[in-house]
This record gives structure tokens, sequence and C-alpha cells, in this order.
């Protein structure tokens, strides 16, 4: 079975596009399309998945049947919570709160419709499907 990055390349490629021309298609940031491509990203909030199926020329189930869902029960929403504070914060050298691997952080410069600019921290653990989206 594939992978959500294998499905992405391929289709991308099969289109003819590259990463950026799906990121113009798409309407998202080609960083996000590198890290879906990457298997960075396991799991699609439900307006990329659209997004991405509309640019890939496909329905978003295709895509949706790819992802890696997981309980996200495992960890308190504190936690979670304290972690974001701290990549805001430019701290270095997390830990996954599931299993204690290291964590690769990085913060999502976004734009409301105001266009004011919005700091979101992600990270995703080096070892398991743990991530902050």
């Amino acid at each position: 079975m594939k992978t959500l990055a294998q499905f992405v390349q391929q289709r991308r490629d099969d289109l003819g596009m590259s990463a950026k021309g799906l990121a113009m298609a798409c309407n998202l940031e080609i960083e996000e399309i590198e890290e879906i491509e990457a298997g960075k990203t396991l799991f699609l909030p439900v307006t990329v998945r659209q997004k991405l199926a509309k640019g890939l020329r496909c329905e978003p189930h295709s895509i949706k049947r790819l992802e890696k869902d997981f309980d996200t029960n495992f960890v308190s929403d504190q936690i979670i919570e304290s972690l974001k504070e701290l990549i805001l914060n430019g701290a270095g050298g997390l830990k996954c709160p599931k299993c204690g691997a290291p964590l690769v952080t990085r913060i999502a410069k976004m734009y409301d419709l105001e266009d004011n600019l919005m700091l979101h921290p992600k990270a995703h653990c080096t070892k398991c499907v743990f991530q902050i989206h």
C-alpha cells in the first residue's frame, strides 16, 4: 500500500507538476507540500485535504484513506499547549511526550483574513506518529 507521501509525489509527477506548481494549484504553502511529500505530515486538516485533492485532480477520500490517523488522547491538552508555548519561545531539545525521542519543531507563519501575522507552532516526532499541527 502506498503512503500519503508516495501518492502525492506520484500523482503530481503524473500531472507534470513541480512541488511549487502543486502548491500554487492548491493554494497551499510550498513548505506544506514538501512536508507531505517528505512523509512528515501524516494527517491533514479537512481544508488542506480538499485543496490538495483539487490540485491533484482526485477525490478527497483518495487522500484520506492514506493518512495515518492516531489517537491524541495519550497526551493531555495541557502538555500540548505547553509544548506549543516552548516552541514559540524558541526552546530547543524538546522530547516527544509519547516516546521520548527528539521532536523536530518549526513555526509556521500564516496570515489571517485581515492580513495579520499568525504564528503556529508545529512539531513531529523523529520516531513515532506524534505531531503538533
